[in-house]
């Protein structure tokens, strides 16, 4: 159970191939034979069996065989009967190499596969290849070198393409997968497995489309917190809703919203083909930066200015040295280097001065990666220069890329150091690009790491009202609010507006104006009207009654005019906001088909959509997520001192985004949102105009709960608790979250040699650094853990006079993991020695399965050592079932009915 359940499918130990006769070649279709001859070219290491479905012999002949895959690569008629025998000789995966198989026929497979318990890869799929094995499974071309570096297409061509290129480029693969439009088998399965695959460092996709967002999220998340993951996303979408009813739908693109869910899930998106490419490249290499700072060592004064200028294009910075570090480097340069910004050696430059460079800038505390360009100089020998680089790679712990610039002079150059896995490129703007591209999933890792609950820590929502009010609206068969109700709605989550009344005469407008006293602002009220300023449906500064009465009664008339069929409920009036310098900002709400609610910030007023500026952030957000969201923004530049107004009250702006993610959290049915504009200035911020569109809650699938609607769902809170501690004490349980790395690490170190081994099965003395990230950050989703935290008071560090202070300390984890049935899961146990017999086994399993039970799971299952009797006592007292586990007898299977 410790191994992944499409290990079958990427690690088999035996393949049977269904391809036609083997006697009969002509017989076969183009895509068998290719796959046959792919399948004989390459040794793999284990058994390989080649079998007709029109002689498979009787039911006692089938009885005998038995393999973990079957590759089919047959006429579509014939496939459905290759799947029914290939799960009758147990097969737990198959492969369906074919073209032209329709929906129809493809969903008949799906069904076959799921009733013979077979993962289905296809069909109309290419295959993948598993160089390591030996193993290639495709029919894709040769099979690839082997390497670091995973690759996972939606496109065929592509992946025969990048094939050829990769063979070119010196750049191996540890798994190649092929997927077509209508397998089983899809991307959020593959990227789980190859979060966890040794072989695969780091991991290449190239995505047409998403079915599920919930899933995608959860398995691009745990492979982007494993290794880094590049993405290439075509069919992107222009901005611009034409059914739109607010401006946030109007200027929002599918295409940025992909943006941000890649960004949240810690991967890195590239925008064309030569990028995937040149992210390969650097991938291949095992680059991780940690930074954006980029060190320019160069022969050449012009070409070092190109990358300079396209690392300010793309905002990066410019590494450089420090004084004492240049004034060391300059002696062994040449008399004409220089060392002003760039690291300009002249074109006496030879390969010793490259060295002692790239040696000063790898040590340079400010400089997080190195370019080396280089342009063919007489009396230079460019592939000297090149062996000098890949002597020294070895001992450089930052990224090294390069830039041979020219043709044939540097052919062998570049030879050289695709053989050292060094990144090269032919100009300097490809190779800046590259490192961006790579620099970024560092600063994506940080958003990653955010794990935000639904409600923050401000004060507590009326939630109820909100959701009485929403109720009113759709029970009237209305799905826009109207200014009023939108400002009631914001008002409701603690969000600041402006008094807003609604005049249904010229007369009451005037009476309601003198109330709260002028300049005032009256506007239409409509739900028929999206953008009142396009009907002249905004008059602002009216500074006494006559122009309220004349201003009502023009704006009536026009709006009539213009809009005829709109239902007209009358004029809002209300004070002028009083900022004399503050900023206009907008902050919106848009539902994506697949990801669902989007939060979007960006600069607000009448010119919004002429302005275009806006940022993109799933919910939930914290401070952290909100803070960014502003600065990704082209307005966050105005938003500090700017041309004598004083920088605005920043905690204020964070504290309204933080309402809005609680709003769009706990109420599903907002579909589309403007709170446009803001205005905000030192003293903080208010909600001068707002629209609100709703519609019913979404339908919630099986054990969704009240977040459904959520990619991403928040922490949950909800699951927290206190227990007394059995002889005396207090200990809470509660989700885990990254933060509890160190806390899980110590943890685990504690355990006797015993204790870890009944967790484990391994001898290992603490976790490695990828089991730890995998076991702090999931997904709250198909997967949850629950920790036992006490509190305990001990010597503090540096402390004098042995002062204690209080410490926190993780003394136990129950954790299950949703089987692919999606029925059923998997869970684990682990309590400190020193806590054992306390209660805390019983506490944790219980809480871990009443989860498993809110989240509509039918069954929990775990395997446990025969040799464990205090974990099998535990079970049983629990009323788990205890059975022989078939596979290994060395350990028991214990079930629960939930």
């Amino acid at each position: 159970m410790d191994k992944h359940y499409l290990t079958p499918l990427f690690s088999p130990e035996s393949i049977v191939v269904f391809a036609g006769k083997m006697d009969e070649p002509e017989a076969q279709t183009a895509q068998a034979q290719a796959l046959i001859t792919a399948l004989k070219g390459q040794p793999f290491t284990g058994t390989l069996t080649f079998m007709d479905t029109h002689t498979t012999g009787t039911l006692a002949d089938l009885a005998q065989t038995r393999a973990d895959l079957a590759i089919i690569a047959l006429p579509p008629e014939e496939v459905a009967a290759a799947l029914e025998v290939a799960g009758r000789i147990k097969c737990r995966a198959a492969t369906v190499i074919s073209s032209g198989i329709n929906a129809a026929l493809a969903a008949e497979l799906h069904r076959v596969a799921r009733r013979q318990g077979i993962h289905l890869l296809g069909p109309n799929c290419l295959g993948f290849q598993r160089p390591r094995s030996g193993l290639n499974a495709s029919v894709a071309g040769d099979l690839a070198a082997a390497g670091p570096l995973a690759l996972v297409s939606q496109s065929g061509a592509l992946t025969a393409s990048i094939l050829d290129w990769a063979s070119q480029n010196a750049v191996g693969f540890s798994t190649v997968v092929s997927l077509g439009p209508n397998t089983a088998v899809d991307v959020a399965q593959v990227l789980d497995f190859l979060a966890s695959d040794p072989q695969t460092h780091s991991i290449v996709v190239y995505l047409e489309g998403i079915s599920n967002a919930r899933r995608f999220m959860s398995a691009l998340r745990a492979a982007a917190n494993a290794k880094p993951v590049v993405v290439l996303k075509a069919g992107r979408k222009p901005a611009g809703n034409k059914a739109a009813q607010t401006h946030s739908g109007a200027i929002v693109g599918s295409d940025d919203v992909f943006d941000a869910a890649l960004r949240r899930a810690g991967a890195v998106r590239v925008r064309s083909f030569v990028q995937l490419f040149s992210a390969a490249k650097c991938l291949a290499s095992r680059y991780r930066p940690v930074g954006k700072r980029l060190c320019i060592v160069t022969n050449g004064g012009g070409p070092g200015v190109l990358a300079a200028d396209w690392i300010s294009e793309i905002k990066l910075q410019l590494g450089t040295l420090s004084p004492a570090n240049a004034a060391k480097l300059k002696p062994a340069l040449p008399p004409l280097a220089s060392l002003c910004d760039l690291i300009d050696l002249s074109e006496e430059a030879k390969p010793e001065h490259y060295r002692a460079a790239i040696e000063a800038a790898s040590t340079e505390a400010d400089i997080d990666g190195v370019l080396v360009i280089h342009s063919p100089k007489a009396g230079c020998d460019a592939a000297a220069v090149a062996k000098a680089l890949s002597d020294y790679k070895p001992n450089m712990s930052k990224p090294l890329l390069t830039c041979w610039m020219g043709e044939a002079s540097v052919r062998e150059a570049r030879v050289l150091l695709n053989a050292a896995a060094i990144p090269t490129f032919r100009t300097p703007e490809a190779a800046v690009g590259a490192f961006g591209n790579i620099a970024s999933f560092y600063q994506n890792q940080q958003l990653l790491q955010q794990t935000p609950p639904p409600l923050s820590a401000l004060a507590k929502p009326d939630i109820e009202g909100a959701r009485l009010l929403i109720e009113s609206v759709l029970a009237e068969r209305r799905n826009i609010l109207t200014e009023m109700e939108s400002k009631a709605l914001l008002a409701a989550f603690h969000i600041p507006v402006t008094q807003t009344i609604l005049a249904r005469s010229a007369n009451e407008a005037m009476m309601i104006a003198t109330q709260l006293g002028y300049p005032v602002a009256l506007k239409i009220d409509s739900p028929d009207i999206s953008h009142k300023s396009d009907v002249n449906g905004v008059a602002l500064n009216i500074m006494n009654a006559v122009g309220v009465r004349d201003t009502y009664n023009d704006m009536m008339q026009s709006v009539t005019r213009q809009q005829p069929n709109a239902h007209i409920n009358g004029v809002t009036v209300q004070n002028m906001a009083r900022h004399k310098r503050g900023r206009e900002i907008y902050i919106g709400l848009v539902t994506d088909d697949p990801f669902g609610p989007v939060i979007a910030f960006g600069a607000g007023g009448t010119m919004i959509e002429l302005i275009d500026d806006r940022a993109m952030e799933l919910p939930p957000l914290n401070q952290f997520l909100a803070r960014r969201l502003i600065d990704r923004a082209r307005v966050a530049e105005t938003l500090g001192d700017w041309r004598g107004a004083s920088a605005v009250d920043m905690e204020a702006l964070e504290h309204v985004l933080l309402r809005v993610s609680e709003m769009v959290c706990e109420l599903p049915q907002l579909r589309e949102m403007d709170i446009n504009p803001i205005i905000v200035d030192e003293s903080g911020a208010v909600a001068v105009d707002a629209r609100i569109v709703i519609d019913n809650a979404p339908q919630a699938s099986t054990g969704g709960g009240r977040y459904n609607h959520l990619a991403i769902l928040p922490y949950p809170a909800q699951y927290e608790q206190t227990w007394p501690l059995r002889g005396g004490g207090m200990y809470t349980v509660r989700p885990i979250h990254p933060d509890d790395a160190q806390m899980l690490q110590d943890l685990v170190r504690s355990l006797s040699t015993q204790s870890r081994y009944y967790r484990f099965v391994s001898s290992m003395m603490e976790l490695p650094p990828s089991l730890l990230s995998r076991f702090t950050l999931i997904d709250y989703d198909r997967e949850m853990a629950l920790v036992a935290v006490y509190k305990e008071r001990k010597p503090g560090a540096g402390s004098e006079k042995g002062e204690m202070v209080e410490s926190e300390r993780i003394v136990g984890v129950s954790r299950y993991i949703t089987n692919p049935d999606r029925a059923s899961c998997e869970f684990s146990l682990v309590v400190a020695d020193d806590f054992g017999g306390r209660g805390l086994g019983s506490r944790l399993m219980l809480s871990i399965m009443e989860v498993a039970r809110e989240k509509g799971l039918d069954e929990i299952d775990g395997l446990v050592l025969a040799n464990n009797p205090g974990m099998l006592k535990l079970m049983k007292g629990l009323g788990f079932t205890v059975k022989p586990y078939a596979e290994d007898p060395d350990f028991k299977l214990v079930s629960f009915l939930l």
